[in-house]
């Protein structure tokens, strides 16, 4: 028995002393008036909330029901990667690997890293789940660039990766990156930079991204509070694929994501992107995200600002969106959702773009192209998107979360 029926099943057992108390009096009262019958469930359910996971923790976002409610998530920490979805649902990260502390906030040497350091963890060959001894800021030198098979997992600290230059998975797979705040990150470069225990090399000017995905698969980047990079906050270019971005939070930057490394770049038309449950935030202008070639599956999200546009793209990108919430803002000329770049409308028009049961506030509107055939979207589904009537519970607690050891996240 699982879904509504349970829940029903669990009221009517927390009700039924009330009920056979009240038939034992007499036989009429079993029948009691129905606003003394909600106050009852709503008794017993605050009463039992404690106690009742299932009643308290049924968030209706599928990623943290997997998870959040486990008191002990701080000794099943690898349990998370078993919560993914979307494209990115198969990211192993560093699951049934060593547990990494990273216990030195320095970044010294990017060549000669120090055992301790973030640097250090995330460059081994092995898998490693990666977790931070207590709250630290950490000022990169160079970009933090990281092997496959990893895991960067903020929970029960307060992390920071800011200030220089930030993360970047560049032909690597099998990464996951929760409960991190990027932000404020910096361009780096002309300097080796170690990437493996055997390997350094030398670095050209990075873009200044908050993440990077260059020729990565495999990537899922959840639960994590982004804002104010040089470049993107998450760029994925150079035929990576199987991405999830879902449960983050965004805030003051001009160009968010570009997904595509240009129109000319073909390879990126295997590319597959879910962008699901995320909360665009305060201080947005545009690219939430922008797309090239591939398939792109925008779902269950609140938009609740930008200055220029929310989803735009060129090159003739397949775009799902699906149960968005799209809060225009007040400028009559920016209430658009959607912007078809670098192309007349005789091309752009045939551009598979849809929406499906978004809502639109405040003249929010997307202009669909295309043929509209939902077998055009295969490619561009990922995961059943809730009624966007949902997405503000959904996307409630977006971002790095305050997760206390001992208690539920």
């Amino acid at each position: 028995m699982s879904g509504p029926a349970f829940s029903l099943f669990v009221l009517l057992s927390l009700l039924a002393p009330t009920l056979i108390s009240s038939s034992s009096s007499s036989s009429s009262s079993t029948i009691q008036d129905p606003d003394l019958v909600v106050q009852d469930v709503q008794r017993s359910m605050n009463a039992s909330r404690r106690n009742l996971g299932y009643l308290s923790c049924g968030t209706g976002n599928p990623i943290d029901d997997c998870w959040r409610c486990d008191p002990n998530w701080e000794k099943n920490r690898q349990r998370l990667a078993d919560c993914a979805i979307g494209f990115g649902k198969q990211a192993l990260g560093g699951k049934n690997g060593g547990i990494y502390v990273v216990t030195d906030s320095g970044d010294d040497n990017p060549v000669t890293p120090r055992p301790g350091t973030l640097r250090y963890g995330v460059i081994q060959d092995e898998p490693l789940w990666i977790i931070f001894a207590r709250d630290m800021v950490i000022q990169l030198k160079e970009e933090l660039i990281m092997n496959s098979f990893k895991t960067l997992d903020g929970r029960g600290a307060s992390v920071h990766i800011a200030g220089g230059p930030c993360i970047t998975i560049q032909y690597v797979t099998n990464i996951i990156i929760h409960g991190l705040h990027v932000h404020d990150c910096k361009q780096g470069g002309n300097a080796n930079v170690r990437d493996s225990p055997h390997h350094y090399g030398w670095r050209t000017l990075s873009d200044g991204d908050g993440v990077s995905i260059f020729g990565g698969s495999h990537v899922w980047v959840d639960h994590c509070s982004l804002s104010n990079c040089r470049d993107g906050l998450i760029d994925a270019i150079h035929g990576s694929t199987a991405i999830t971005i879902s449960n983050n939070y965004m805030t003051h930057h001009d160009k968010v994501m570009l997904l595509g490394h240009s129109d000319s770049y073909t390879q990126d038309k295997n590319m597959q992107v879910t962008i699901a449950f995320n909360h665009f935030g305060e201080g947005l202008v545009q690219r939430m995200p922008r797309c090239r070639h591939g398939n792109f599956h925008v779902v269950n999200n609140d938009y609740t600002h930008w200055e220029m546009y929310a989803i735009g793209g060129s090159a003739s990108p397949t775009i799902n969106s699906q149960g968005n919430r799209f809060l225009a803002p007040n400028d009559r000329f920016n209430k658009e959702v959607t912007k078809h770049e670098d192309a007349p409308e005789s091309e752009w028009k045939n551009w598979n773009w849809r929406s499906e049961g978004d809502l639109m506030l405040n003249g929010a509107f997307f202009t669909p192209s295309g043929a509209g055939a939902s077998s055009s979207y295969a490619k561009a589904s990922s995961l059943g998107a809730r009624p966007s009537s949902l997405v503000g519970s959904i996307t409630v607690t977006a971002g790095a979360l305050n997760c206390k050891k001992g208690s539920r996240c």
